[in-house]
């Protein structure tokens, strides 16, 4: 599959911005239904009316700044509150009574919303500045100002400061798992090169050094240095190199993008008979037993699965002696493919595969259960020691993670 895979998750905060620009709405028809029907009680009204067809233009115009956090300046902030702040205090001006009575202020509920932007932008600590603000303009505007005045204002200083929170919250959770995605796709990515060097250039160093230390004389010098290169390969291999992932966040968008570069090729998402793939291993000591119809997998998850079974073989062939007999047997289930590798040779002495791992030599691991693993498949292996192993790898027939990619 050419280009590139791209994983993009929207951020958590998102909604809530969108929420916020509901709310300015909604809430500017509030205060407009509120100065409306309650008409009669200002002295004033003139007043109340011009700053409603201010606040009624500010945010309009303004919606596209409460979209996400890189619009939302501190600028845009700064004046928003001082919109809001000017309602609350001009409130005495149209209503000789607001300072006697629990009334609403022009800006009503409207002015939450300015606080909520600041709790959104900065965190709980700007929310409570710009709710400290808020709380003062209210006392101001109430000269006496009553219990519910002070209940009001801790109401919103309170929820404020508690979204505020939330936000950095979720914000550090997003870089959280921002840096896990990066670090998962970093790890997949060395052990693909991994996997594929040990099918490869380390496979032939091990057969030089045998071959080698089998001849003696000048040979086994070569045999000796292949051996030394083959374990610095491996330590490079174990320490992980190349990765050629990348996560960025666009906080315009408010979205985590996972950008994971692969190799181009062919159409991979193409499905392929694994048959085609498994038969050129039969031999006079490999038996291949078929169904016989086509078992259909996806190009990139077929080549997998047929690399595994190749470094199951390998595994037979080295370990297992040279006149050791090998079985591979495909069976086409409904939902998944099995194969299963089984051979006559002497099998694996408990505790030699891990003991394998802790000398660098990941054969099993990385290129047959890494592998399964990147599939979404599983890999088993059974061992006695003196009556052979048998591999058995299973594939689910929607396949993901390398499915798709190139090798």
């Amino acid at each position: 599959m050419a280009g590139r895979e791209r994983v993009v998750r929207m951020s958590v905060e998102q909604p809530l911005w969108r929420a916020l620009t509901g709310y300015r709405v909604l809430t500017l028809i509030y205060a407009a239904l509120l100065v409306g029907f309650g008409r009669g009680k200002y002295e004033r009204f003139w007043v109340a009316v011009v700053f409603l067809a201010v606040l009624a233009v500010w945010t309009l115009v303004t919606l596209p700044r409460v979209a996400n956090a890189a619009s939302c300046t501190k600028r845009f902030l700064g004046l928003d509150l001082v919109v809001a702040l000017t309602g609350i205090l001009l409130t005495p001006l149209a209503d000789f009574d607001a300072q006697h009575f629990d009334g609403p202020t022009l800006p009503s509920i409207w002015t939450a919303g300015s606080v909520l932007a600041f709790a959104l932008k900065g965190g709980w600590r700007w929310a409570a500045f710009a709710s400290t603000l808020v709380a003062a303009a209210n006392i101001v505007e109430r000269g006496e100002p009553s219990e519910d005045t002070f209940h009001n204002v801790l109401l919103v200083w309170v929820a404020s400061i508690a979204i505020g929170y939330v936000v950095e919250v979720a914000r550090a959770s997003e870089r959280t798992l921002a840096r896990a995605l990066e670090i998962e796709a970093a790890t997949r990515e060395r052990e693909r090169l991994a996997r594929d060097i040990h099918d490869s250039v380390l496979q032939v160093l091990a057969m030089v050094q045998r071959r080698g230390t089998a001849l003696g004389g000048e040979a086994a010098e070569l045999g000796r240095m292949a051996g030394e290169q083959e374990v610095a390969l491996r330590t490079l291999v174990s320490s992980g190199l190349v990765p050629t992932t990348r996560v960025s966040e666009d906080s315009a968008e408010g979205a985590v993008v996972r950008v994971v570069e692969v190799e181009p090729e062919g159409a991979e998402s193409a499905e392929t008979d694994l048959r085609t793939l498994l038969a050129p291993h039969a031999s006079s000591r490999v038996t291949f037993a078929e169904p016989g119809a086509p078992v259909l997998l996806v190009t990139g998850a077929a080549r997998e699965l047929a690399a595994a079974v190749s470094a199951a073989l390998d595994n037979v062939r080295v370990h297992a002696g040279p006149d050791a007999q090998a079985w591979i047997l495909v069976e086409d289930e409904p939902d998944e493919v099995i194969v299963t590798v089984r051979d006559d040779g002497p099998g694996i002495p408990e505790g030699r595969l891990d003991q394998a791992e802790g000398e660098g030599r990941l054969g099993v691991a990385l290129s047959i259960r890494g592998r399964l693993r990147d599939l979404g498949g599983t890999a088993e292996l059974i061992s006695v020691s003196g009556q052979g192993t048998e591999v058995e790898l299973k594939v689910p027939k929607v396949s993901r993670g390398k499915a798709g990619s190139a090798r």
